[in-house]
C-alpha cells in the first residue's frame, strides 16, 4: 500500500474544531431525522450522474462524489467534481477515503465471525469478558452492543474527551482505552430496553474479540474480513495519514472555500468505532459479503438481520432498522443492508441486496449531515441509486420472516 507523503498539509485549527463541534452538537437530532422519499423515476445512466452533479453544485456541497453500482462483479461508476480542488483530478473507485462509522459493519464482521468459529457468544456478558469495566455495565451483551441496544454512555460526547480533540485534532489516543473517558458515568438506560446509537459499542465489540482471541483487533480484521473477501485497499490506521491516492475530503459552508480537513484528525480516537480506511471498490466487495452469504453460517445471518427500530447515523435512505452490525434500509423501491458514516470530510452510505450479488456505495468529499437540507438532498440521491440497483424488481423485497422486526 503507497505510503503518506511525510508532511502533508496542517488544516486551519479553527475549522476542525468548528467541525467537531458542530458533529457533536447536531448528530442527535440527525439521528431521527424523517425519512426522505426520491422523485419517481430518474434510474438512468443520465439522471443518476445529474443527481451527483446536483449535490456537488449545491451550495455548500462536497467538492466531489462518486457512487458503485456492483451487480454479479460487474460495477457501474458514477461520479461528479474532483477528488482534489485545483487539480481537476476525477474521483475513482480506488482512491482512498474514511469510512467513518461504516467501519461499525467491520467490527460486526468480525465479532459475528468469531460467534460462527465458537469464540464469542452473542449472549456473552461484559462482565464475562472484560471486568475490568464498571460493574455498572457488566450485564451488557454481545449482542446489545451490536445493535446499539446496551445503553453504554458515548465516550466520544464526554466533555474530556472533546477537549483533548478540541486542543489537538491530531492527538494520538491509546484506543484500547477510549471506554476510560466514560467510565465514570452509567449506563443510559437498562440493556436491551431500547435503541441508542453510540460509538462506545464498537470500541467493546472490539475489545470483547481481543479478549476472546489473544489477537490484536487489526490482525483479526485481516484475517476474517480482508482476506476472505480479497480486500486488498482496506486498513485501520493510528494516524492521521491517508495512503495515497485518496479522496481529498473538505470542510465546505456555502459562500466560503473549501478547506482541506483529509488529515486533520487521528484515526486513534475512532478505532473500531470508525477509524477504517477503505476505496469505493473495496467497500462494495466488502457489503457484497457481510450482507451476502459469503462470510457467514445462516444461522449467524440470521441473528444478524433480526431487526430493530433505529436510524444509522447519519440516517440512510428510507427507513431504518438496526440488525447486528447492519442497518435495513427500506425505500420504495426495495430493501437493502447496509451502514452510512461520516466524519470531518466524509459521508458514506454502502449497502447490497441479501443474496451479496448486487452493491451500492455513494461517496462524497464532505461532512453532509452538518447541512440539513444537505443531507435532505444527498438521502433522495442515495434512494434513487438503490432503486437503479433493484430496477429490474430482483433482490428487492424480502421473502417471509427474513429480517423481521425483533418482538
Amino acid at each position: 500500500m503507497p505510503r503518506s507523503a511525510p508532511h502533508p498539509h496542517r488544516p486551519r485549527r479553527a475549522t476542525v474544531t468548528a467541525l467537531l463541534l458542530a458533529a457533536a452538537l447536531t448528530a442527535p437530532a440527525l439521528a431521527h431525522a424523517t425519512p426522505v422519499a426520491a422523485p419517481a423515476g430518474g434510474t438512468s445512466d443520465r439522471e443518476l450522474r445529474r443527481a451527483l452533479a446536483d449535490l456537488v453544485a449545491a451550495p455548500g456541497g462536497p467538492p466531489g462524489a462518486i457512487a458503485v453500482l456492483t451487480r454479479d462483479g460487474v460495477p457501474r461508476v458514477y461520479r461528479a467534481g474532483t477528488a482534489e480542488v485545483g487539480t481537476g483530478r476525477p474521483p475513482r473507485i480506488h482512491d482512498h477515503m474514511r469510512i467513518a462509522s461504516v467501519a461499525k459493519a467491520f467490527s460486526g464482521a468480525v465479532a459475528l465471525s468469531l460467534v460462527d468459529r465458537g469464540a464469542l457468544e452473542l449472549g456473552d456478558t461484559l462482565g464475562q469478558r472484560l471486568p475490568h469495566l464498571p460493574e455498572a455495565w457488566h450485564a451488557v451483551t454481545l449482542r446489545q452492543l451490536l445493535q446499539h441496544t446496551s445503553g453504554l454512555p458515548d465516550y466520544s460526547r464526554t466533555a474530556r474527551f472533546q477537549a483533548i480533540v478540541r486542543a489537538d485534532p491530531r492527538h494520538r489516543f491509546d484506543s484500547r482505552r477510549l471506554l476510560e473517558f466514560a467510565a465514570g458515568e452509567p449506563l443510559a438506560f437498562p440493556p436491551g430496553s431500547r435503541y441508542a446509537y453510540s460509538n462506545s459499542d464498537n470500541i467493546a465489540v472490539a475489545l470483547m474479540a481481543e479478549q476472546a482471541t489473544g489477537r490484536r483487533y487489526e490482525d483479526l480484521l485481516k484475517e476474517l474480513v480482508y482476506r476472505p473477501l480479497d480486500l486488498r485497499d482496506t486498513s485501520l490506521p493510528s494516524g492521521f495519514r491517508l495512503p495515497r491516492p485518496f479522496l481529498h475530503g473538505y470542510g465546505t459552508a456555502p459562500g466560503e472555500a473549501p478547506e482541506d480537513v483529509s488529515e486533520a484528525v487521528s484515526a486513534s480516537g475512532a478505532w473500531a468505532s470508525g477509524g477504517i480506511v477503505s476505496t469505493p471498490a473495496d467497500l462494495g466487495a466488502f457489503f457484497g459479503g457481510y450482507a451476502g452469504p459469503a462470510l457467514l453460517s445462516p444461522k449467524t445471518r440470521h441473528a444478524q438481520t433480526r431487526f430493530v427500530p433505529g436510524e444509522s447515523q447519519p440516517a440512510g435512505p428510507g427507513a431504518n432498522a438496526a440488525g447486528l452490525g447492519i442497518f435495513r434500509y427500506t425505500t420504495r423501491c426495495g430493501t437493502v443492508l447496509g451502514h452510512t458514516g461520516n466524519t470531518p470530510g466524509y459521508t458514506q452510505f454502502a449497502a447490497a441486496t441479501r443474496d451479496g450479488r448486487r452493491t451500492v456505495t455513494v461517496s462524497v468529499t464532505s461532512q453532509v449531515p452538518l447541512d440539513p437540507a444537505l443531507q435532505v438532498r444527498l438521502r433522495a440521491t442515495e434512494e434513487r441509486f438503490v432503486c437503479a440497483l433493484l430496477e429490474d424488481g430482483h433482490g428487492g423485497k424480502e421473502p417471509h420472516g427474513y429480517g423481521a422486526d425483533r418482538k
